[in-house]
């Protein structure tokens, strides 16, 4: 048994076509308030306040990861 990362409950994973999804052990889909409230604080940037330098930085290395 695994344990939710955010609210520590029992969960199992189960296939859903090609997706992973957390369920309880009622069986129905698991979803906590802590994990809609941990997404909804991810900081986000928009690229209006990014330098042109920045953004092509951050390119760069994108670019590089993806050719290994």
């Amino acid at each position: 048994m695994a344990k939710c990362k955010f609210c520590l409950k029992e969960i199992t994973w189960m296939k859903d076509g090609r997706k992973n999804v957390p369920v309880d052990q009622d069986g129905g889909i698991h979803s906590c308030e802590e994990m809609k409230n941990s997404r909804r604080s991810l900081r986000t940037i928009t690229p209006t306040t990014l330098s042109p330098e920045e953004i092509a930085k951050y390119e760069k290395s994108i670019n590089e990861k993806a050719k290994k």
